[in-house]
């Protein structure tokens, strides 16, 4: 218990430095007294006795540091002195704090950014109990393709042969419901789930309970803890209270907890009621008994003492069994198990290489800010090396000496650290606001968390130390007579290179790197702004409703929405209206497979996407009608026909006219009616598809949508305004009807560019961060320069060199370091841009206005920053110059 007590000893020291100093005096008084009297006993004088022990003891403070020395307490102290000093030399220097602490600043927020996606998207697992033994159950395919989705009797299947999970829960992905009623009804998304999802996920209610084992088919609603307080203002009594979702009565059992957002990462249901009574609220509940239809998800927990590789071989098994039983369905089908809330492999994967790169980024940025540092107290070293050397002189330590400096960098890290994080907290909103075009509830928000908060601290620590090393390591190693001179050895007229100089030829060069990613990602977004999309955007408004969620059948639907439309196109300011199941532009397309009896199959080509459209679809969008007719009010009993767009002529019928030829798909038949123009479908930069057009009357029963009917209607005056007269209209046909996506068709392009717009931005950010610390290094540098060299500028002026002589000497040793850092930076920045090919529109990676704007305008912002060192050394007094020797 030796070290209880030598902790014990060094904390009163600490405490009380004085008291411990009195006492160590004291004790060392005794000893020289006993000393003495023992040299007095062998016969000498008590002078002589006196002055041979100060003799041998040698100086009473010397002793006394000495014996300080020894404890542990000592290292604190002397570390606690060196913090004081720093602090009391940095507030000396306000200006170039402030520099150092937002270069590191700007390099921490980058990687503080990334990390906060990272830890939200991989790192950050569900609020559930014991994840590690929740499995997600997925399916492969004879193809390789791998589903998250199931069909219902394969999921029973599993749970009753099943060994190694104790329980097996199934989830419905997402489902639109309308709560609130009144003059503003809402539209929330929602899980259908078994009833034993809450205990498999070992959920803790915020209030209430989860489902019973008896109430698979109860009107029974576990609500999300955002819903309970947003719109039940958080009422302790809500379980037991009954609300209407859809027109249907539930009655409220539990409240899930705050952040529970079901067992997938980005969804964001605000409800869950029971599988058994979904046909409450929708018409198109899939066949729970079919094997085909792939519409469940499924988890497992394992077993105490089970491993996921003994499940994972018993899934093996379980498919092989399931093969043998339905041939027809399940041969070639696999099971496999991934950790709950993770995304496919290929999905994974892509999640993977995006982060990775932003990672990278966010890493260049963090490089060039500790460069611009490490710089900026080289700079300061040198000016210190006079002070350094007369330390050396004195008998100071060259660990003491790196230690103070390596304080100096990890406290001015700790500052920018502490300033990323602010940053941070900025830029995670800033990415929170943006928004997928996706007709499902995402939850895409990114916050600083603890782990971000951890991860930056530790950024901070290690880049401090990273800054401060080089310039720790040459400030205590001073080349002692030009030191003492007040020369800096690192500037040598005999080096051709300065370790400053290296320095901020790699800023340059990074920087330089990612503005090309940023130049081209801009330019990449104006090119896609101006992208033919294949309809008039401008002048369209659109708004959603969905008449499956207020229990419409096929027929009220069609009755609904020619009423709705009718309405609306009486509208003042409404040019036309019509209705559509999906936008231009987004994702959720339903696709099939087709082909034209009596002609060959385009080989792996034969995909169409399906549009649902209405009468006047094609005039109110602005596309071109190339033959044919439009889709009118067609009657439902009659044969279904499409109208085609020209990429479909040209696959199937090879550019000859299809009107009035048959089309079948997914065994209906279509007659061709009418061709018009291509459009942009999913996205803008994709290769064209070829679309078939189904009349919406006709089509209403046998294959409803899924999320809504749109109404699109081109407009003449202020949107806003027609906007409110339009949900007018639409209440006015049925007061409970939930009206969402309420938007203009260029605000629904803007969406588009999300991922474009995303990068580009990110690209911008870090670039212009990156220039901003490459032009403090390059003018500190140069400025330094122009201090270091005031006795020759002086001299030279002196001798009769003009002050633009002197400028253009000062500038060209400053663009020597900016055209070598653009030599080795363009081909870095070449092979960077053929990574990202996937993701730009309409130019190629090596732009060539991209690769000769950036370089002009790096060097021309270099030029800069360079110049105003010149300007100030062309007007140095040649007297005073000469004077400072």
């Amino acid at each position: 218990m030796g070290w209880i007590r030598s902790l014990q000893a060094g904390v009163r020291a600490l405490r009380d430095k004085r008291a411990r100093n009195v006492e160590i005096e004291e004790e060392l008084a005794s000893y020289v007294r006993e000393w003495t009297e023992e040299k007095v006993r062998r016969g000498m004088s008590p002078e002589d006795a006196a002055r041979a022990v100060r003799r041998e003891a040698g100086s009473a403070i010397a002793v006394r540091q000495q014996v300080w020395n020894a404890g542990w307490e000592a290292w604190l102290d002397r570390l606690w002195s060196d913090v004081r000093y720093t602090f009391r030399r940095l507030s000396r220097m306000p200006g170039l704090l402030f520099v150092l602490v937002l270069s590191i600043g700007i390099g921490i927020a980058a990687n503080a950014t990334v990390f906060a996606i990272v830890s939200k998207f991989i790192l950050q697992p569900l609020p559930v109990g014991d994840p590690g033994t929740l499995l997600s159950i997925m399916r492969t395919f004879d193809h390789g393709q791998c589903c998250n989705n199931l069909p219902a009797p394969v999921i029973r299947d599993v749970r009753s042969m099943s060994q190694t999970f104790s329980d097996v829960a199934a989830y419905d992905e997402l489902l639109p419901a309308s709560m609130g009623g009144g003059a503003e009804p809402q539209r929330i998304w929602g899980q259908a789930t078994s009833a034993n999802y809450f205990d498999v996920a070992q959920v803790s209610m915020a209030a209430g309970r989860g489902f019973a084992a008896g109430e698979e088919k109860a009107p029974v609603i576990v609500i999300g803890y955002r819903l309970w307080q947003q719109m039940f203002r958080g009422d302790p009594e809500i379980a037991g209270r009954q609300i209407q979702v859809s027109g249907h009565v539930y009655t409220v059992v539990g409240v899930a907890p705050r952040g529970f957002r079901g067992l997938d990462q980005i969804l964001d249901p605000q409800f869950w009621v029971p599988l058994g009574d979904l046909g409450e609220l929708t018409a198109n509940s899939p066949k729970e008994d079919s094997r085909t239809t792939q519409w469940l998800r499924a988890v497992g927990r394992l077993k105490p003492g089970v491993t996921r590789e003994q499940a994972a071989h018993e899934m093996d098994v379980i498919a092989g069994r399931l093969a043998q039983m339905y041939p027809a369905t399940d041969k070639g089908n696999g099971l496999v198990l991934e950790s709950v809330g993770d995304l496919p492999a290929r999905d994974k994967r892509s999640m993977q290489f995006f982060l990775m790169a932003l990672s990278a980024i966010a890493f260049l940025v963090l490089c060039i800010a500790c460069a611009n540092v490490a710089n900026l107290l080289l700079a300061q070293g040198a000016q210190r090396q006079r002070e350094m050397a007369v330390r050396l002189a004195l008998g100071s330590t060259r660990g003491r000496l790196m230690r103070q400096i390596l304080m100096e960098s990890t406290l001015i890290a700790l500052a920018g650290g502490t300033a990323g994080v602010l940053l941070s907290l900025w830029a995670t909103y800033a990415l929170s606001s943006f928004r997928l075009p996706v007709p499902v509830a995402m939850d895409l928000s990114v916050h600083v968390d603890w782990r971000v908060l951890l991860y930056s601290l530790l950024l901070s620590i290690v880049a401090g130390v990273l800054c401060g090393f080089v310039p720790s390591w040459a400030a205590s190693r001073p080349a002692m007579p030009n030191a003492l001179k007040g020369e800096d050895a690192l500037a040598r007229p005999g080096r051709r290179w300065s370790l400053r100089e290296v320095l901020v030829a790699t800023q340059i060069t990074l920087s330089l790197v990612l503005l090309c990613g940023a130049g081209l990602f801009l330019r990449s977004l104006e090119k896609a702004s101006k992208i033919d999309v294949g309809f008039r955007s401008r002048g369209l408004v659109m708004m959603s409703i969905d008449p499956q969620l207020h229990r419409y059948t096929a027929d009220r639907s069609i009755v609904l929405l020619k009423d709705v439309l009718e309405r609306i196109a009486a509208l003042p300011g409404i040019r036309s209206a019509t209705l559509t199941d999906g936008v231009p532009l987004s994702m959720g397309h339903r696709s099939d497979g087709f082909e034209v009896p009596g002609r060959p199959k385009p080989q792996g080509q034969n995909v169409v996407e399906l549009y649902m459209a209405g009468p006047e679809y094609f005039e109110t969008m602005g596309i071109p009608r190339i033959a044919g007719r439009d889709l009118a009010n067609e009657n439902a009993a009659a044969m279904k026909v499409g109208v085609v767009n020209q990429e479909f002529v040209r696959r199937f019928f090879q550019g000859e006219n299809p009107v009035g030829h048959t089309v079948n798909g997914a065994g209906v038949p279509y007659q061709i009616v009418g061709v018009v123009g291509d459009t942009k479908s999913r996205t803008l930069g994709e290769q064209q598809r070829p679309v078939l057009y189904r009349s919406i009357y006709q089509n209403i029963a046998s294959d409803p949508s899924q999320d809504g009917y749109t109404v699109i209607a081109r407009y003449e005056g202020d949107p806003a305004a027609l906007t409110k007269s339009m949900e007018g209209a639409i209440h006015a046909a049925d007061r409970s009807l939930a009206v969402f996506n309420v938007q203009t068709m260029e605000e629904h392009m803007n969406d588009a560019l999300f991922l474009p717009r995303l990068v580009g931005s990110l690209f911008a950010v870090f670039g212009i961060a990156g220039v901003l610390l490459a032009s403090i290094g390059l003018y500190g540098v140069m400025s330094y320069a122009v201090s270091q060299r005031t006795k020759e500028i002086g001299v030279r002026m002196a001798l009769g060199a003009r002050a633009s002589q002197v400028q253009a000497m000062v500038v060209r040793g400053g663009l020597r370091l900016v055209v070598i850092a653009m030599v080795l930076g363009v081909p870095l920045a070449l092979a960077a841009a053929k990574l990202t090919r996937s993701l730009l529109y309409g130019i190629a990676p090596w732009d060539t206005t991209t690769f000769t704007v950036v370089p002009l305008l790096l060097a021309a912002i270099s030029l800069l920053a360079c110049w105003i060192p010149s300007r100030r050394a062309s007007r140095v007094d040649p007297m005073e110059a000469l004077r400072t020797e």
